[in-house]
């Protein structure tokens, strides 16, 4: 087998068997790293997401199967084969219905394994190389997209998934977290990609020339229309349009933009002929939509064909770990439109930079590097500069133990309001007894009458 550009994590709690199977998965040409437990494997999925597990059933501690569930409930894409012994093959055939990438039962042929790992680490949807840039393992399409983040791995995991397909899909994200970003590399992983990407910004174009620019105009449909135009939809045939904060589309051009979605096909303004359009729709927002709907700002109908899949980026403060990968790579991009002497940060800028909040995101950290660069004369970004360019201090980031009781407290008080102050749910909820509960609200000087409706605001102690 060829090398294998992801990695799989074995899980066995038997250290013999755990070693021999990593050499032959390693002289199989894989990439192996190993974990003693359950614990200890979602301790790594955690630091790093491999491209698939594989675990033994029976372990101390933590069970395969239990290791299964967790990985299915916070990264569904993330492929689990198990490694089962005769008598539990039912609970294995049953995990299979669940979302169970596979299962071996053991003693298992070497080769079983390596055909199902291969399967396991193939291009999610993709049958063959016609179907898609991820088709052949290539992962040029996601070129532009620098990260370490397990949590952005899981989410690329997600759009290579969809990018096979032809389902419409809502990125939502923070403005400047990278939105058109993750289109383009998802036209790029899809069969389209050899056709063109087009986009729009819905905010950014008057309403009375945006159903033009979408949609096309023939000639003398309003004055200035000199001649016919052709709009994004005819443009980007074949291909991909993207329509960027779709949140800020006029309400009469999103019942057009429906019957586009639901009829494929449109009416160049002015026209009296309609034409077939064959395109992907890509759509990406800041705005929650579900508010704008209950506003009546958003048409429902239209979310639910805009929203077949959605991609949620996460803002530049929840993946620090990818701020000095991002600032060292703008860094090197920006050499080419001004020429600097700077090859790196210094320890302190860089540890300014992570500790900063970035409410304008990733976009906001080029324009930081930027700032840098122009004015840098040494072979090292200085904190000064850095400084200079976020123009205020920056916050420093929380200690563990600030981070933990900011977390502690801010869960509890979830759970009470979730159940309106009533301690023996909320207990159960958080899998505590009810003393240990109350030991954990007094420390957090919190008490159920704060959370009764009508109860006591000062604290006064209550229980239903």
């Amino acid at each position: 087998m060829s090398n294998v550009h992801r990695t799989v994590l074995l899980v066995d709690d038997d250290a013999g068997l755990l070693q021999l199977l990593s050499i032959r998965l390693r002289s199989a040409g894989f990439s192996v790293e190993t974990a003693a437990s359950a614990e200890q494997a979602l301790a790594r999925i955690a630091v790093s997401r491999p491209g698939a597990v594989v675990t033994d059933l029976r372990m101390d501690g933590m069970s395969g199967m239990e290791l299964f569930e967790r990985i299915q409930s916070e990264d569904p894409a993330l492929p689990v084969i198990l490694l089962t012994a005769h008598g539990t093959i039912p609970d294995a055939v049953r995990a299979t219905q669940r979302g169970l990438f596979g299962y071996l039962t053991k003693p298992f042929d070497d080769n079983a394994l390596l055909e199902l790992l291969q399967q396991a680490l193939a291009a999610p949807g993709c049958t063959d190389s016609s179907d898609g840039a991820a088709a052949s393992g290539d992962q040029a399409w996601r070129a532009d997209i620098q990260t370490a983040s397990p949590a952005m791995e899981a989410l690329l995991a997600d759009a290579e998934l969809v990018a096979a397909s032809e389902a419409s899909v809502l990125i939502q994200g923070p403005s400047g977290a990278g939105k058109e970003v993750l289109a383009q590399a998802l036209h790029r992983a899809s069969p389209r990609r050899d056709k063109p990407m087009v986009a729009i910004n819905c905010a950014a174009i008057p309403e009375q020339l945006l159903e033009s620019e979408l949609f096309g105009h023939a000639k003398g449909a309003f004055t200035g229309a000199t001649s016919a135009h052709k709009g994004l939809f005819q443009t980007g045939s074949g291909g991909t349009v993207f329509l960027d904060e779709i949140g800020d589309m006029p309400l009469a051009l999103q019942a057009k933009l429906l019957r586009v979605l639901q009829d494929r096909e449109i009416r160049p303004v002015g026209a009296s002929q309609t034409l077939p359009v064959d395109v992907r729709i890509v759509s990406a927002t800041h705005r929650n939509l579900e508010n704008a709907i209950a506003s009546g700002e958003f048409r429902e109908d239209l979310y639910y064909r805009l929203n077949v899949v959605t991609l949620t980026l996460p803002s530049l403060r929840q993946r620090r770990e990818d701020i000095p990968l991002l600032a060292r790579h703008f860094l090197t991009q920006l050499q080419a439109k001004h020429p600097h002497r700077a090859k790196d940060f210094t320890p302190d800028a860089l540890e300014r930079l992570v500790a900063y909040d970035w409410p304008g995101n990733i976009r906001q950290l080029l324009n930081v590097v930027e700032q840098c660069c122009v004015l840098c004369t040494t072979a090292l970004v200085p904190v000064t500069l850095v400084e200079r360019a976020l123009q205020q201090k920056s916050p420093s980031i929380r200690t563990y133990s600030e981070a933990k009781e900011a977390f502690e407290r801010d869960y509890l008080v979830q759970l009470l309001k979730i159940t309106n102050g009533q301690v023996t749910q909320a207990a159960r909820l958080a899998g505590r007894n009810r003393t240990e509960f109350y030991r954990l609200l007094q420390r957090n000087h919190l008490t159920p009458g704060m959370f009764k409706e009508g109860g006591d605001k000062e604290g006064g102690e209550s229980e239903g």
